[in-house]
Parts: structure tokens; sequence; C-alpha cells
């Protein structure tokens, strides 16, 4: 029996949704895909609060597991963040067939760094991940996932992007329209960010990532301030400092807060990944190439 392909997959959230959605497609499991979401989602309510259950957590544990199914899905425990650090249930492994290839999803925590330690030869995970930990820095700004491949140095990793998915959200510029005054821009884009100095307010984990999309000649200028406690959303704490990049989907949050919503300046979206120096064998590759959108028009070429 040919031994499966692993791969390297996000343990919950939009990604591992993305990348089921996927796999699906190609695999002919699109029951088995829809059910894992709707259970991770369920399970997300229970830890924020949002739904109540009778059953401890062990026993949901139990219920949602086949141990006489080989194809079933498989879930596990980990300490959620929240208040209390409820124990959450997330996603663990799935057995499917690609094209013909057995496949195995394996759960992750950080599939980017499992790649780049070499437990994975593909894997799935978020390209802002690339972009905080590998992505070199340059005067110039990065704008498009295409580009990725080209600012990864080869000395640190053998990891390299292959294609997106398309579950775009994009981290968005945002400013107050005093802020926007004040400076001598015809709009809200990289060319009001050039002649701004002053604060912007991000996520503290997306500074690396910022400043590669900004470019640093434009980040010279910036003072990176991050939202505080006092804010429950980053929405108030970018009207606060008057200028911000966040994630974005249709701004009507930001709109909410007085904000105006300028240029998308990345496309924040799940990516497949390769691990060149483990990516040998035909099995492997026919997977790559099942799992890219359309290896025509989107994979990326390797460096």
């Amino acid at each position: 029996m040919t031994a499966p392909v692993r791969v390297a997959v996000p343990r919950k959230g939009r990604p591992l949704e993305a990348v089921l959605d996927r796999a699906a497609a190609f695999a002919d499991a699109t029951a088995v895909a829809d059910d894992v979401a709707a259970t991770l989602r369920y399970e997300k309510a229970v830890a924020k609060g949002e739904q109540t259950d009778d059953r401890g957590v062990y026993e949901r544990l139990a219920a949602y597991s086949d141990p006489d199914d080989p194809r079933a899905p498989d879930y596990t425990l980990l300490r959620d963040a929240r208040p209390g650090k409820p124990r959450r249930i997330v996603f663990d492994s799935l057995s499917v067939d690609v094209d013909g290839t057995p496949v195995e999803l394996i759960g992750r925590e950080e599939p980017f760094r499992a790649l780049r330690t070499h437990e994975f030869a593909l894997g799935f995970d978020s390209a802002d991940l690339v972009l905080e930990e590998v992505v070199g820095l340059r005067p110039e700004p990065l704008t498009s996932i295409a580009d990725v491949n080209d600012r990864i140095d080869p000395v640190d990793t053998d990891v390299r992007v292959v294609s997106g998915l398309g579950d775009t959200v994009y981290h968005t510029l945002l400013a107050t329209p005093a802020a926007t005054a004040a400076v001598d821009a015809q709009d809200l884009d990289r060319d009001f960010l050039a002649a701004y100095e002053g604060p912007v307010c991000i996520s503290p984990r997306y500074e690396r990532l910022v400043e590669a999309v900004l470019g640093t000649d434009v980040t010279e200028g910036l003072s990176f301030t991050y939202p505080g406690d006092d804010h429950d959303e980053e929405e108030g704490a970018i009207a606060d400092a008057g200028v911000g990049v966040y994630l974005t989907v249709t701004g009507s949050t930001a709109r909410d807060h007085g904000l105006s919503v300028g240029e998308r300046l990345f496309p924040s979206e799940t990516v497949l990944m390769e691990n060149q120096h483990e990516a040998d064998g035909s099995d492997v590759a026919a997977v790559r190439r099942a799992l890219t959108a359309d290896p025509a028009e989107t994979a990326i070429p390797p460096q």
C-alpha cells in the first residue's frame, strides 16, 4: 500500500476551513469536511460561552470520534487563551484520497514552522506568518503573495509558497478624516503614508509584516503603537491614534468608529507551502498539483 502524503494544516479557524474546502473538492469528501467545520464552529462557540453543552469536554470528544472508521476525522484538546483557559476541541487529523493518492491532513498549531523543521513536505498556513518570520525587509513595498518567494533568503528556510486558496481578507489602511486632512495627499494610500509622520496603530504580532508591506523607506517616518486593554475592538484604538493598518473584510466596523477605509495594502490568505528539500517523489508532486487552485494561473514559480 502506498504510504500517505502527510500535509500539515491549521487546527482551527478560517484557514482550516479553506483547506477542508480545497481538499474536499479533490477528494469527494464534502460531507466530512462540512462536518468537521461545523463541529469546530460549535466548539469555538462553547469555548467563548456563546453555547452551552451539558456534556463535558471529554464526552463531546468521544462523541465526535469513531475508532472503527479509519477515514473518520480525529480531534484533540488544547487550552484556549480565553479567561479560565477552557479546554477546546480542535482538529487533529483526517485521511482522504486526493486524485487517487492517500493523504493525511495533520493538525499543527504552527504548520509553517513544522515545514521549516522538515517534519512535512507540504502544508497550509497563513501567508502572514511567512511575512512575519522569513520575508526580508526592503526599501520598496511588498504588494502581492506572488512576490513572497523572491523575498525569502534560501539560507533561512527551504519552504516556499506554492499558491493561495483565495480565502482573502486584506491588511487595509485606515485613518480618521482629521489625520487624512493633515497630509497633502489625494487618496488614503501608500502615497499618504509616505507623506505622513506620526503614530500608526497595528497589532503587535504584525510589526514585521507591516514593515515588509510598506517598505522601509515609508516606515522611517512612522511610529508603531498597539491597541491597549481599554479597547474591545482594534478599530477604536486606530481611531485614537489617527492612522492604522488592520485586517478588514467590508470595513463597516471601521466606519462605525469614524474611520475612512483606504488602500488594501496586502492580502491575508491561506497558502499552500512546500519544503523543497522534503518534496521528493511523484506522490508529493501529484498532491501539490491537485491542491493548487489553478496551476496555469495561480501557482507561484519556485525560487
